[in-house]
Parts: C-alpha cells; structure tokens; sequence
C-alpha cells in the first residue's frame, strides 16, 4: 500500500513536471513586447533554463545522497512554484533571467530524482505511463496559457501553473514520511537509498557502456525535439503545406508520443525493455521513411504520426533498463548524466538543424533525422551488447 500511494504521487507529480514545459513558447509572443526586448530574447531564457537543469541533473546524485528523493523532490518543486510565481509578477527581463535559475534548478533535480526512483522500485510500463503523463501535463499547459492569453493576461497563466505546483509541494512535504518509510526497500539485497554511490563525472565516463547510453539519450532527444521544432517549418517551406494545416499535423506528431506511451506501458508487459525499443525504432524508421518518398503529400500526416508513435517507448525504457545495465548502487549517478545529455542534445541540435536549414533549404529535414536515426541506433545496440534483459518481478 505504501509504494501504491508512492505511485501515486509521482504519477501527480510527473503531470505537475510538464506543465512549465511548453508555457514561454506559448506566451513569449505576448510576453515580449510588454518586457521591451526583442522576440529572439527568449532564446536567452530557455538556454539559461536549460543550462541550469544540466547542471542539476549532474550534482543530483550528491543531493539525493544527503536529503532522499522526497526531500529532494519537495525542495525542487518549491523551487519550480517560486519561479513561476516571479514570472507572472515580473515585467523585467534581467528579473526573468535570474528566475530562470531556480526554474532549470527545480526541473533538473526533480526529473533525475523520480526517473531513478521509479527505475529502481516500479515495472517498465510505470515509466511508459509516467511519460505519458508528462505528455499530458505538457499539452494542459499551454491550455492554460491560452485561456489566459484570450484575456490578455499571460501573467495570470504563470501564476496558475505555478499554485498546482504549491499544492503539489505541499503534498510532497505531507508525504515526506512515506518516502522515508520507504527508503530502506531493497533490491537485490541492497539498501539503494542508504546504499547508493555518489559517482564522478570521469568515473562514470570510464564505466563500460556509458558513453553509448549517454550517445543514446542525445541523439533521441535531437530527433524528438528538431521534429517539434522544425517539423511545421518543413512543412511550409519545403513541401508547401500552409502554417495552420502544418501547426495541426505538428500537433498529431505530439499525440503519437503521448498515446505512443500510453500504449507502451501495456507493450511492456509482454516485452522487456530492449524489445519494446526495438520495436519504437522500426515504426520511427518507417515514419522517416514516409517523409522521404517525393509527391505524394498525404504519407506526410502519417509519416510524422509514426515517427512520435516510434519515439514514444525510447526515453522511457532506456531509463528503466539503467538499473539493470549499470547496477543499482550506480543508477543515480548515470540517470543524471543520462538526464543532463538529453538536456544537452535538446538544446544543441535543433539550433544546428536551423542554422543548416538556412544555408541549404529545410529540404534536408529528413536527411538530418536519417543522420541522427542512424547514430542513435549504433550506440543503443552498443549499449545493449551483452546484456540479458528479462521481466521484473517489482510492483
């Protein structure tokens, strides 16, 4: 019962995790004018935000070691509430970009910390479904956003997402004795909580098959962002679909993922993780491959529907398996390096794509995802080399 009520609150947690994810795209447009900065400033703030959510993902291992996940988890949504609540007050850009500190902080800990807890003690098709709910959280937010937006008040959509995330803090500080209760459960005889090491960024490189699954979280994460990013500007300019038809086929390739996790979680019980992710490549190859046939405008719909249905099992059954391939004392430090490349490869890539795409034409869309398919391929199987998954007798 305890672990249920756990359960629980992660999955509140992991919608409560999305929310903020999509809000500056939705209110810069709104935001900018009124702050007195250019439109372009808000590449300023998400790469503040991102550089500081690296950087706790990294220095998680050592938090989570001294406080516990629920401490640890507490702390980062109190962090994520108060910079959401500054934005909704603030009209300063220099104000917005400090706040953008504790944002990234927030974010960075709270996703490496319930990632590795729910890795260690719960089922694969728990991760699937903890992703999709992120999903959710993410499409709730800029929902908000929007009502909010019709009243011309972009402030008071901030200032929403940020009392889920108090309420939610709160119940987090509530529940701080069940995640003590419970940091004495064990797996495979070892005491994780108590027992877990605090690993270096140099000891981890020098562990076998870390530089391949830390290759596999960049290169998925370039493919899954470039297509949310790029996708509708591909559309546009290189196969002449107009913006508002181009925004809702975007939108059916966000779908793919979230439903994609969703249908996972019950993939999962039958598969182990290495099958199920399999499986997710050959249906994000065959959506790629959909892209690549010329004149025939309609495969374009289903090509970037399979290519989200195709990245919807990766991310998370590569984070479920890290237990089993790098043991369970080592899978906080790795989770968090693994977090921190994601993060890396979401913020590099799509910026990359965009500058390539100016100089050669949004044509080489699908080359660049073929690229980046193909390399995330090389470095899963690596990573996979010799590794016997089997089904988890866990909750």
């Amino acid at each position: 019962m305890l672990y249920i009520l756990l359960l629980i609150i992660i999955y509140i947690s992991f919608i409560s995790l999305g929310l903020p994810d999509s809000l500056l795209g939705s209110a810069w447009p709104s935001m900018y004018s009124g702050i007195g900065v250019p439109i372009s400033y808000a590449g300023i703030i998400a790469a503040i935000t991102a550089g500081f959510t690296i950087l706790s993902s990294l220095l998680s291992a050592r938090l989570i070691k001294k406080l516990g996940t629920g401490t640890v988890t507490m702390i980062s949504v109190f962090m994520t509430a108060g910079a959401l609540f500054g934005f909704s007050v603030s009209h300063n850009f220099v104000v917005l970009c400090f706040l953008s500190i504790p944002l990234g902080l927030g974010a960075g800990c709270v996703d490496t910390a319930l990632n590795n807890y729910v890795a260690l003690y719960y089922k694969a098709r728990h991760m699937s479904w903890l992703h999709c709910f992120w999903g959710v959280g993410a499409t709730i937010g800029p929902i908000i956003m929007s009502y909010w937006l019709i009243h011309g008040r972009w402030n008071l959509g901030y200032r929403t997402i940020s009392f889920f995330q108090i309420v939610l803090a709160f119940i987090l500080l509530i529940s701080l004795p069940l995640w003590k209760k419970a940091g004495g459960r064990q797996v495979n005889g070892i005491k994780v909580e108590e027992e877990h090491k605090v690993l270096s960024f140099m000891q981890c490189i020098r562990m076998p098959r870390v530089k391949s699954a830390l290759g596999a979280f960049f290169f998925y994460c370039a493919i899954e962002v470039t297509v949310g990013l790029w996708g509708s500007s591909f559309l546009v300019e290189a196969k002449g679909i107009d913006e508002k038809t181009a925004a809702g086929w975007i939108a059916l390739y966000y779908f793919g993922i979230t439903f994609g996790r969703f249908l996972s979680g019950f993939i999962t019980i039958k598969l182990n993780q290495k099958q199920t992710i399999h499986l997710g490549e050959a249906i994000m190859l065959v959506g790629i491959v959909l892209l690549v046939i010329p004149g025939i405008k309609v495969l374009l719909l289903p090509g970037l529907f399979m290519i989200g249905l195709g990245c919807a099992p990766i991310f998370p059954c590569l984070i479920h398996e890290t237990p089993t391939n790098f043991g369970a004392q080592n899978s906080q430090s790795i989770i968090g390096m693994q977090m921190a490349f994601s993060y890396v490869g979401t913020t590099m890539m799509p910026p990359i794509f965009g500058f390539l795409a100016s100089r050669f034409g949004y044509g080489i869309f699908q080359l660049f995802l073929g690229i980046m398919f193909l390399l995330m391929l090389v470095v899963i199987e690596m990573l996979h080399k010799g590794i016997d998954y089997k089904v988890e007798s866990n909750i």
